[in-house]
């Protein structure tokens, strides 16, 4: 058996633990790597089959591939909608229409004599049918020359048309996604509206169109059939100052909306290629989410289930995320440290339940040995002498009990109650004024030593009252008639220094830190079993949760010889401000 086996602490798991690292045979607790449970085996095989996401089983997935969506739609749908293209190509086209009636009614005025008779379906003064033969018209529009009493005179058409226009652009002019959400539009138009005229209804002016024309000059009509928008140009043709006919330009049936039709082509192109990147982006962004987000809610949720130990025997272990530079990897670590806190949480209340048990036992077995030795004891003085251990006894258990009880209470009050700043002289001189009294009935000098100036903190006022109530109790107990018990504190940057100091036996050196360690008591002989252990223990757990520390040491003659007697104890809780 080794050395460190054989002081193996029972009541102490860091004990067992430390013991566990020395004997290489023995493996408790974390240093245990246990077989992988039936429930990681399945999330690894998850993790393997998920790949990139599940659509099915991953709302948060979905949820970031709609909103994508959605918003790219939105702004798909604002552009065709708002259509600004349409509105610059129809401005254009109804401008270079406007520009081309008045260039051939140029042409006709520049063909007639400027004062003899002109009449233009007779043909006197032009002829006005061979005049719009030898123009080179426009592929794509329809001229007609009109007489003033609305007889059509003259009818061109411009070669080429759509074919010529595409050959120069390189296109070939299939808008295949376009033509499919007009058909749409137009089925669900045509429930709802009436039917517009064919392509190839007659454009025809009429004899009020002819006069209006030439009595307020050019005229710009759209008519919407079937095919699309069409223009109308009119204007009138002058000898001098007087109207002798009327030209009218009409456009190809559709052209315009076939040059809008190409330009939204190439914008639905554009959006179902972006929507294609932008699923494979947002699925590429939400395994990056939501496989992480599954791995965590399937680790946590093995700790919460109901048959938790059947699913997993071993501790609930959360993957480890802390490397992501993001909110998942501070969710990881929060968990990590939730589950690393709970765990030692759990192993605290096993060794303060373990160290209750060993406490509680003590006075029991006195109380089990007095009670029957006095039922064979026949002698008065004996019998006074036992249930005097009986008596001490109970008041022990009752203060170890209590003190228990508050111990144990401690930790959920110090998170429930609500912090305030308060100045801590105040405090101090009440606790002073009331514990001198005491001293001074044992016969010990009370020194308080506090400035003027009033020294304020944040916290809970009566938790702290109770870690200076315990301080200067046991400088108290620990000191003799002719003894002297001194109270101070300063500022000291950032912290509050309260310092009690006896003038007492001294802590054992061995016994500076052990003090604070719950159930642990160094008190003389004549003390012994008056207190629970527990005092000191307390005030540690409500300085630190107040973010302060504590610590004791011994008053030498001189800090250079360590080994010199002590002078007495002093206890140091620092507060920060």
């Amino acid at each position: 058996m080794t050395d460190a086996a054989r002081h193996i602490d029972v009541r102490d798991l860091n004990s067992v633990r430390r013991a566990a690292r020395n004997e290489p045979e023995l493996v408790l607790g974390d240093d245990w790597v246990a077989p992988q449970s039936a429930s990681e085996r399945e999330m690894m095989r998850q993790r393997k089959v998920r790949r990139l996401v599940n659509l099915r089983s991953s709302p948060i997935a979905r949820k970031i591939i709609t909103f994508n969506l959605l918003a790219m739609i939105l702004l798909v749908a604002g552009v065709l909608y708002l259509n600004p293209s349409r509105d610059n190509l129809a401005y254009q086209r109804a401008n270079g229409l406007m520009n081309e009636a008045e260039l051939i009614a140029d042409v006709m005025e520049a063909r007639m004599p400027r004062t003899a008779p002109v009449d233009l379906v007779s043909g006197d003064g032009i002829d006005v049918a061979r005049t719009l033969q030898e123009m080179d018209l426009r592929g794509g529009i329809d001229v007609s020359i009109y007489s003033p009493s609305g007889q059509v005179v003259a009818t061109a058409s411009g070669a080429g048309g759509f074919a010529a226009a595409n050959a120069l652009r390189g296109d070939d002019g299939t808008t295949l996604i376009t033509d499919a959400l007009s058909r749409l539009w137009d089925g669900l138009r045509g429930l709802i509206a009436a039917d517009l005229p064919p392509a190839d209804a007659p454009r025809n002016l009429t004899a009020d169109d002819i006069a209006g024309v030439m009595a307020n000059g050019a005229n710009l009509r759209a008519i919407e059939t079937a095919q699309g928008t069409n223009f109308i140009v009119s204007t009138p043709i002058e000898q001098g100052d007087r109207a002798v006919g009327v030209v009218s330009i009409s456009s190809a049936a559709g052209e315009l909306d076939a040059l809008v039709s190409r330009e939204r082509e190439q914008v639905l192109r554009l959006f179902l290629v972006s929507m294609g990147v932008s699923v494979i982006l947002s699925l590429v962004l939400a395994s990056t989410i939501a496989n992480p987000l599954a791995d965590l809610a399937a680790a946590a949720e093995m700790g919460h289930d109901r048959n938790a130990r059947k699913m997993s025997p071993t501790r609930v272990r959360i993957p480890d995320l802390t490397g992501r530079p993001d909110e998942i990897g501070r969710l990881s670590g929060a968990l990590r440290g939730m589950v690393q806190a709970l765990y030692e949480r759990i192993e605290g209340n096993e060794q303060f339940a373990a160290d209750v048990a060993h406490e509680i036992k003590n006075p029991l077995a006195s109380l089990r040995s007095a009670v029957g030795s006095l039922r064979i004891v026949k002698k008065e003085d004996h019998r006074a002498k036992l249930l005097e251990v009986i008596e001490h006894d109970v008041r022990r258990l009752d203060r170890l009990v209590s003190d228990i009880s508050n111990a144990s209470r401690l930790d959920s009050e110090l998170v429930k109650e609500e912090e305030e700043p308060f100045d801590i002289l105040r405090m101090l001189g009440n606790l002073n004024e009331f514990l001198a009294k005491e001293a001074e009935a044992k016969g010990v000098e009370y020194i308080s030593d506090l400035p003027d100036q009033p020294l304020t903190v944040q916290g809970l006022e009566g938790r702290l009252a109770q870690v200076f109530v315990n301080l200067i109790t046991n400088a108290i107990s620990f000191c003799d008639e002719g003894d002297a018990i001194r109270v101070w504190a300063r500022r000291r940057e950032n912290r509050i220094l309260v310092v009690v100091e006896d003038t007492g036996p001294g802590i054992p050196d061995g016994a500076l830190t052990k003090i604070f360690k719950r159930f642990y008591s160094e008190r003389p002989e004549g003390q012994f079993g008056n207190n629970s252990g527990l005092g000191l223990a307390i005030s540690k757990q409500i300085v630190e949760a107040h973010g302060g520390v504590i610590w004791a040491e011994n008053i030498r003659p001189t800090a250079a010889d360590i080994t010199s007697e002590p002078l007495g104890a002093r206890f140091v809780v620092g507060l920060p401000v």
